[in-house]
This record gives structure tokens, C-alpha cells and sequence, in this order.
């Protein structure tokens, strides 16, 4: 570990930073990982890791200023200009969407999750802004109902925003939702990531501004997040690693998107609040640390105290909550065993009871390309791990729990 500070360490022991580094180490040393980024910081104190290279197969070293496709990690992220709306009322939580998003009035929903697309009756009520805040509008990624046709629909229409496919522009890619029914009625369960890319659109129509620019002066600015964005800049392409999704069945190295030509090496048509953030253990770093300050970066404020407390408290009622609960007990390898929190905030999970090392009140989240970011009140602790390595095998999250289990055992006080 590289420490910002010298003399003796007084947040972490001596043995448990370098049981971390021993235990990442072994991670990229299986052949497994190639290479990571990590970040630990508390009480004024921080720690960063590189390990490994960018490729597979050898090349560039990993960087401290290694940029990274955050993919589902950008949820926390993208939340705070929604708040920043509600801060300032321009929007309400209790408030009808239909003004801004007209494609999500008069819902229609499915009578059952797996039957035909007009099988189905009308909404009992329109979808507010608090149904989006909380992933409850009714619509989202269900990893158990693969296969049934409301799910085909939506990689049909190419509303997921996680795919190879390019998403079209945010007026056309809100059509194209319109045209799907509700899977469940608003406000009755937590469904993933389709919300948190109606937000982005929400938070555009409002401000009048494209979700990026008005992100980029509310948030990613004022914190000093300068390598984060909805793409890689040629200037800095050579800092983006290439992204694997390993081979499930022989553990294969499968490049699902390439640095120069990738995906994220142009500005895309749709900026989405859900997974298209790229960045950097710093950058992400900047924004945990304002949030464990209730909403303060360096004597400015970026969110009220209150908005910060409400996106890291859960939100949902165990009815909302059951599906989520489910898919963590019950589908375990779908998501490698993440997910064993508890609750969910506005954005990111919030633990709700103890299941692991880390603390009731921990708020974070994870991402799909072998990401994870959470902080902690209780130990005032951030914790950043980033690898480009898919969790198509569960390489990325066993290095992110032994990452996760590492750094709660070198808190020493």
C-alpha cells in the first residue's frame, strides 16, 4: 500500500494493510484478475492499491489513475442530480411524472410476469418521482424472469442499457419504454436498473440541460471529478483497460469491449444513470467522502444533509423489498452472493442487519464489469475496488468480498 501519510498509521493496522495487498495480490496472480485498482480510505487516511496490468496478456501496468467502466457503481453517482432537483423543488417526490415523461402516462400492467404482453390491466395509479428515486415505477431488470416475453421485450426494444448494442437517444429510447407494459403496479416492488436510466431522462427534461452537462456543473465539477463521464476522451484512452466477460464454462478471456473503437470511445447517444459512467478510484473516491460529510465537499455544498441521509437510508417496505431478497437468498449465483444487504436507499444498497463484516448503515453498490464502491458512517471508512473483469464467472466478486473482508479487518482501534 502506498499511504498518503507518514509515521504511524492510526485508522488501519500495519498487518491488515498488507494482508490486503497479500490477499489482492493472490487474485491476479491466480490468472484470474489481471489486474485492479484499489482504495481504502478513513479519517483523513488513505491507502491505494494498483496490482497486475490493463490486459490479460501482460502490457501496461494498472495506474492509480487507471480509468474504469463503472457500469452499475454508477447508480450512487448519477442519484445525487435528482437530489440536487429536489433541493431545490423543482421537483416533488410525491410529484406525477407524466409532465415530463408523457411516454409513462396511462400504464398498462401484466396480469403475471410471464404472460403475453397484452394480457394485462390498467395501472391503479400514475407513477410519481418517488417511484423512479426508489427503483419501484414498475418496470426493471428481472434476472429470475429471463425468457418470459416482458423480458424479451426489453432487449428487443434495446431499452438495457448493460448490452453490446448501442442504445438510441433518450426521446426515441422513452418511446420505445412506452410501448412495454408494467411488470408490476407502481410503488408495489423494487425491479433494477431500468429506473435509474429514466432518471437520467427526467433530470434532462427538467433542466433542460443533457444529463451529462448538468451533472457534470452540479456534481462531477465541484467534487473534482475529472476523469469521470459517460466516455473516454482520446487523450486519455490509453488509461481504459480493455473489459472481459470470461468465458462461464473454461474461464476463457473474452474481450466484451475494447479501449480504442469501444464503446465508451465516443460520446454516446443515450447517457444513462444506470451503468454508463467511466472513472477513477479518486474520482470516486471524492464523491463517497461528500457523502460521508452529509453532502459537503471542501467547504462547498453539493447536497443537503437531508437529501444525502435519505439516499443512504432504505426506503422500501419489506412488500417492496421481497424480490430483491429473493434474488439475493435464493439466486445466489446470479449474483456471485452480492447483494446480502438488507435494504435500498435511492441509488445504492443500505444494509439493514448484519451479514457480513461490514456494518448495519454501510450504503454502496456494485457493478456488473467487476466493480464496487461503499462507505460506512459508523467507521467513517471508503472502500473502492475496480477490475474490468465481468461477472460472467465469479472471479471479480470473490476479490471483492476477500477485498471487502480484508479491509474490515484492518481497521484496528
Amino acid at each position: 500500500m502506498s499511504p498518503n501519510l507518514t509515521g504511524r498509521h492510526s485508522n488501519f493496522s500495519e498487518t491488515g494493510l498488507r494482508r490486503i495487498r497479500d490477499v489482492l495480490a493472490r487474485h491476479v496472480e491466480s490468472g484470474k484478475i489481471p489486474g485492479l485498482v484499489a482504495l481504502i480510505s478513513r479519517g483523513g487516511e488513505t491507502h491505494i492499491e494498483a496490482v497486475g496490468t490493463m490486459c490479460h496478456d501482460g502490457g501496461a501496468p494498472m495506474r492509480r489513475d487507471t480509468i474504469f467502466r463503472m457500469a452499475s457503481t454508477t447508480k450512487p453517482v448519477t442519484m445525487a442530480a435528482a437530489m440536487i432537483l429536489l433541493d431545490e423543488c423543482r421537483l416533488r417526490l410525491d410529484d406525477l411524472v407524466e409532465p415530463w415523461l408523457p411516454e409513462l402516462a396511462d400504464r398498462q400492467v401484466l396480469k403475471r410476469i410471464d404472460g403475453p404482453l397484452d394480457d394485462t390491466v390498467p395501472a391503479r395509479r400514475p407513477i410519481t418521482v418517488r417511484d423512479l428515486l426508489t427503483s419501484t415505477f414498475g418496470l426493471g431488470m428481472n434476472l429470475t424472469a429471463l425468457g418470459t416475453p416482458i423480458m424479451d421485450a426489453v432487449f428487443e426494444q434495446g431499452i438495457f442499457s448493460q448490452s453490446a448494442t448501442a442504445l438510441p437517444e433518450p426521446d426515441e429510447w422513452m418511446r420505445r419504454l412506452g410501448t412495454l407494459p408494467l411488470m408490476h403496479q407502481p410503488g408495489e416492488h423494487w425491479q433494477y436498473q431500468i429506473s435509474h436510466d429514466v432518471l437520467g431522462v427526467l433530470v434532462a427534461r427538467v433542466t433542460g440541460q443533457s444529463f451529462e452537462s448538468f451533472l457534470g456543473e452540479r456534481v462531477l465539477d465541484p467534487l473534482g471529478m475529472k476523469d469521470t463521464g459517460f466516455h473516454v476522451p482520446a487523450g486519455k484512452i490509453d488509461r481504459l483497460p480493455p473489459c472481459y466477460t470470461p468465458n462461464p464454462q473454461t474461464g476463457e478471456f473474452t474481450v466484451w469491449d475494447e479501449a480504442v473503437g469501444g464503446q465508451y470511445s465516443a460520446p454516446p447517444a443515450f447517457q444513462s444513470g444506470g451503468g454508463g459512467l467511466v472513472s477513477t478510484v479518486d474520482d470516486y473516491h471524492a464523491y463517497f467522502r461528500m457523502l460521508l460529510n452529509g453532502g459537503m465537499h471542501e467547504g462547498e455544498r453539493i447536497l443537503s444533509r437531508p437529501a444525502v441521509e435519505l439516499m443512504t437510508t432504505n426506503c422500501l417496505t419489506p412488500e417492496q423489498n421481497a424480490a430483491r431478497t429473493t434474488m439475493a437468498r435464493n439466486n445466489v449465483h446470479v449474483g456471485f452472493g452480492q447483494g446480502q444487504h438488507g435494504g435500498w436507499g435511492m441509488g445504492m444498497a443500505v444494509r439493514t442487519y448484519r451479514g457480513d463484516y461490514a456494518p448495519i448503515g454501510q450504503f454502496g453498490w456494485d457493478g456488473g464489469t467487476g466493480t464496487s464502491t461503499y462507505a460506512d458512517p459508523h467507521n467513517q471508512l471508503t472502500g473502492i475496488l475496480l477490475t474490468q473483469v465481468a461477472m460472467s464467472t465469479p472471479d471479480s466478486a470473490r476479490a471483492i468480498h476477500d477485498f471487502w473482508t480484508t479491509l474490515y479487518q484492518a481497521i484496528d482501534d
